[in-house]
């Protein structure tokens, strides 16, 4: 019975978080309960938590995450600057007169928008309140106005720079790292952030790509769900040209981006610098848009001191967590049973992305990354899988997971912004598309992995 704790230890946090208990504190408190009846009744050994002070040293040391609230804040100032209004203003103006063009604009703008803010959350509800109202008014199906509208939000798992794959890559590096200590591989190579960044820019451009051909699928079958809209009515009510309007509403993103992952892939710069340079970039914008004020950016620095905390007190009680699951012996459970399952390393692969897509339902991405990553990610990588392939297909899984009815996290923050008239079986019936393509975009990458592999290797090239 005492070798089955490890797996009580993670049901307790469940019911915590079910009961509402905030994730850092249910993950730290339950491991202290545990750890506390375990040593009276000696099934815990006290020594694993001396460790703590070191893992709570190296996570305020790491000069990887200093590239989180600099992403944040990058994010925050580019709301607060309009620019995502401004930008679909811009492609509704290209491509609205064509069949579907409404919703290729907000595709294209749901990618550049998370590239630059790299949120899923932020990029859901920034989307449903610009572009959901327009595309409503227009004659767009409810259904496939929403599911283009929560898809494209959750791009921001995936397109760099983004903050999901800062800290998956951070997390995936020490994984490696332990993976090839424990194969006997004493001088182990590594794997950066970088590396995810760039190994994720063929499958996010294969997304958005597939996204663009369902709904010109969706325009010419059904041409009532995605209409033309006249190029009259598209115009902005500004005298200036089309072309300086466009010129206007694109480059600046695009500047911005090309800035942040062009110094990344070129090696001028790591994601922590290059985080800088897009926070800069971001100030600098909404200064040139006038948006930029002492409250505008008290309110930024506010919210992104906020989000950072919590990512960071996460963090803690995640480290927390992993120190007393493996006291418990939980890693040897782990692998025991990954083991004996069929399949080899497809088994395993398979049981890992079933566990981490249903837990996608109830934790954030964050949680998953710091709580079960590092648990199965050493085991998975030990039987020879490639870092930066399991790393995107973990985004690209978790990405689904938040789409997924009925408890996915991008229908609840469109539900949140919605209009009272769209139905919530109306977004849950315009994700289900999305969805297959993301499976099959899982499976394309299974099949496949060099679609993920060959880029960092040509870039990363000695």
């Amino acid at each position: 019975m005492a070798e089955f704790i490890p797996l009580w230890l993670f049901a307790g946090v469940c019911v915590c978080l079910l009961f509402g208990y905030p994730v850092a504190f249910s993950l730290g408190g339950t491991a202290l309960i545990f750890a506390a009846v375990g040593s009276l009744v000696g099934t815990f050994d006290g020594v694993f938590l001396e460790a703590l002070p070191n893992r709570l040293f190296g996570i305020i040391g790491n000069e990887t995450l200093i590239a989180v609230p600099l992403f944040v804040l990058m994010g925050v100032l580019l709301e607060k600057s309009k620019l995502a209004e401004r930008l679909l203003d811009s492609m509704a103006m290209l491509f609205g007169s064509l069949r579907g063009g409404l919703g290729i604009s907000v595709i294209l703008v749901g990618m550049l928008l998370a590239a630059s803010t790299g949120i899923v959350g932020a990029t859901v509800v920034t989307m449903g309140m610009i572009s959901l109202p327009t595309m409503l008014r227009r004659g767009y199906d409810p259904s496939l106005a929403a599911g283009t509208i929560c898809a494209t939000g959750t791009l921001g798992q995936i397109i760099p720079p983004s903050i999901a794959l800062v800290l998956l890559g951070d997390v995936m590096s020490n994984a490696f790292q332990k993976a090839q200590l424990e194969m006997g591989i004493f001088s182990p190579k590594t794997i950066s952030v970088g590396d995810l960044f760039v190994g994720a820019l063929i499958p996010g451009l294969i997304l958005v790509s597939l996204y663009i051909v369902y709904v010109i699928a969706v325009a010419w079958l059904q041409p009532h769900k995605a209409p033309a809209v006249p190029r009259d009515e598209l115009r902005s009510g500004s005298d200036e040209p089309l072309a300086l309007q466009l010129i206007k509403g694109l480059v600046p993103p695009l500047l911005l981006i090309f800035a942040v992952l062009g110094s990344i892939l070129s090696g001028v710069a790591t994601p922590t610098e290059a985080a800088g340079v897009g926070a800069l970039g971001a100030a600098i914008l909404a200064w040139v848009s006038g948006k930029l004020s002492l409250p505008t950016l008290k309110d930024a620095v506010y919210s992104t001191t906020k989000v950072t905390s919590m990512v960071f007190m996460i963090l803690i009680g995640a480290s927390l967590f992993s120190l007393v699951f493996r006291g418990f012996g939980g890693e040897e459970l782990i692998q025991d049973f990954f083991s004996q399952l069929p399949g080899g390393v497809v088994g395993a692969m398979i049981v890992v992305m079933l566990l981490m897509f249903f837990l996608g339902f109830i934790l954030d991405f964050i949680e998953i990354t710091f709580v079960v990553v590092p648990i199965v990610a050493p085991v998975l990588l030990a039987m020879g899988l490639d870092p930066v392939w399991l790393g995107i297909m973990m985004a690209i899984n978790l990405q689904t997971s938040f789409l997924t009815p009925p408890f996915g996290f991008a229908l609840f923050y469109l539900r949140g912004v919605a209009p009272p008239e769209l139905k919530t079986q109306a977004i849950y019936k315009g994700v289900l598309p999305f969805i297959l393509i993301q499976v099959f975009v899982l499976l394309m990458l299974s099949i496949w992995p060099e679609l993920v592999t060959w880029l960092p290797e040509q870039v990363y090239a000695d």
